[in-house]
């Protein structure tokens, strides 16, 4: 009778498993294996089964992986699933799906991913953490982080720091200097079978989704698909589509050792994982923008852009808005599946999430005009503080490119942002170098429907005019801000900044009043920025016409 009792508690047991599974979209992998895995899921959910023996271990769930928190360590198993996009139904997808996970995020994260391990069965049947027994199962080794030093709960708990999305902006454009580019790609063609993909899937979700708005997502992304498929077809013909991480948000990024950190790349399908770099890039953007820091998006974006000085991520904001779109739609989609496997509470908020957010994706594919915005002003006006001010309130998310002098003239030495330049680097032909970079910059920009603010001394008129006719040349409105202070306060200014990328100092400074900066043309505004800097931009966002 026991034995009848506990064979029909298994089968319930396996009913259930298979019932959940069923509810996730994946079809259950064969009994023994399901099985199997019950019993390394209990293993390891032990705290004895670990030589630190911890107090207790934590355990995470996804639909494709349980993460186990041990101590210091973590380990994490692919479930015993297997979906259309995902396989781990068998013991050997799992390994080498484990291995791969190492080996891709060892790249990215070399202090978190320690090893794939097997769990093994010894004699007498006892598990243990890898050993020479019988291999039952794999396990991704990790270091264990807090869970507060996700990106995630960062942004939740406030304004992010601009040195930590700087910081970001870094990391990010390393991941993708590093990147395997794709042997053959065929750019639009690549996103075009994306689009059509997600739009169909959307489209069976009437239940959960409005249909009209479907389709006018679908409608207004095939459209900026066509504008942008030419830059798209250049980018992948450049090698711009590389082995990404493939699912770059907040929650797969942690602050280890008061640096950002990317983790948890895509393992399972390289194809996935294969995407032009600015598409890689805009799942964090659109990340940043939906959890409130928009300004951190913009610095991420501005910061990468510097570090990559390619012309072709330029050229490559014309995809931006399709490529927020794109993101913001797939993010619809799955928080509406989710939906559809929920019921009452739970699922109302999440269908509600996911309009929300199918309406942010047709937001994105809607950018506004492009302008451009000139900031002068000599040494300790407060040109670049007011133009990261700026720029996130300017032009379509995450907001204006902001260009820097200072910053352009330490890359055309090849130097970093802080590292002081010599007398040399500021004769007039050095300038004018410097003026040059910064109008073809502009045009690139603008030229690509986004909008850019460039902040630069400007002092003599020639100067200012010639970046206003870079506007006037696309038909583009232009504003130029003229920012001014007395002498004392100048000198104040750059004598006391600490790590900026200007070289000014006190003696430039004196060098540069004594100049000429003659009559300000049309187009732009005096700006008294004497005050704090809080007063500056509340002048320049009335000059601008900014809400």
């Amino acid at each position: 009778m026991t034995r009848q009792r506990s064979a029909a508690g298994k089968r319930r047991r396996q009913a259930t498993r298979r019932s959940a599974a069923a509810r996730r979209g994946a079809r259950p992998a064969a009994e023994a294996e399901v099985d199997a895995q019950a019993e390394v899921i209990a293993f390891l959910s032990d705290p004895a089964s670990y030589p630190a023996r911890p107090d207790r271990v934590e355990r995470f769930e996804t639909h494709g992986a349980l993460v186990f928190l041990a101590g210091e360590d973590a380990w994490k198993v692919k479930r015993a699933v297997r979906y259309p996009y995902m396989d781990f139904s068998t013991l050997e997808r799992r390994r080498a799906v484990c291995q791969r996970e190492v080996e891709i995020n060892r790249r990215l994260a070399p202090e978190i991913y320690l090893e794939a391990a097997p769990i093994t069965c010894a004699a007498g049947g006892r598990l243990q953490l890898g050993g020479d027994g019988t291999v039952v199962e794999w396990a991704v080794h990790m270091r264990r982080f807090d869970q507060a030093d996700l990106l995630s709960r960062i942004a939740e708990a406030g304004p992010m720091a601009p040195e930590l999305a700087r910081s970001l902006g870094d990391a990010v454009y390393r991941s993708h200097e590093g990147a395997e580019p794709a042997e053959r790609d065929d750019g639009a063609r690549r996103v075009e079978r994306l689009l059509s993909s997600v739009s169909a899937t959307m489209a069976g979700l009437q239940d959960l989704l409005d249909p009209a708005a479907v389709r006018r997502f679908a409608e207004t992304a095939r459209g900026a698909l066509a504008r942008c498929a030419a830059v798209l077809d250049r980018r992948a013909a450049a090698g711009c589509v590389r082995r990404c991480h493939g699912d770059l948000h907040l929650r797969n990024i942690v602050l280890w050792r008061d640096r950002p950190v990317l983790f948890d790349a895509i393992e399972f399908d390289d194809a996935l994982a294969t995407v032009d770099s600015l598409y890689d890039l805009a799942f964090l953007l659109m990340d940043l923008d939906r959890s409130g820091q928009r300004p951190a998006a913009n610095a991420v974006l501005n910061r990468y852009l510097w570090r990559s000085g390619a012309g072709l991520d330029l050229d490559g904001l014309a995809a931006l808005p399709l490529f927020l779109g794109l993101r913001a739609a797939i993010r619809a989609m799955v928080t509406a599946e989710r939906a559809q496997q929920e019921k009452g509470g739970a699922r109302a908020r999440d269908r509600e999430r996911a309009r929300d957010l199918l309406e942010a994706a047709g937001a994105y594919l809607a950018p506004p005009a492009p302008q451009l915005v000139a900031i002068g002003g000599l040494s300790g006006t407060g040109k670049s503080t007011l133009g990261r001010a700026l720029a996130p309130l300017t032009g379509p998310v995450p907001g204006a490119v902001h260009l820097r002098s200072d910053l352009e003239r330490k890359s055309l030495r090849g130097v970093e942002e802080t590292t002081r330049l010599g007398p040399d680097a500021y004769t007039q032909a050095a300038g004018d170098k410097v003026y040059a970079v910064l109008r073809a910059k502009v045009l690139q920009v603008l030229a690509a429907g986004h909008t850019a603010i460039v902040d630069a001394v400007f002092a003599r008129p020639e100067e200012r005019a010639a970046v206003a006719a870079v506007a006037a040349g696309l038909r583009i409105p232009f504003r130029g801000l003229w920012l001014e202070a007395s002498p004392v306060r100048l000198v104040d200014r750059v004598e006391a900044r600490i790590g900026d990328a200007s070289d000014a100092t006190g003696a430039v400074v004196r060098l540069q009043l004594a100049g000429d900066t003659g009559t300000l043309t049309p187009g732009w505004s005096r700006i008294d920025a004497g005050g704090s800097a809080a007063a500056t931009f509340e002048q320049a966002r009335e000059v601008l016409a900014l809400s």
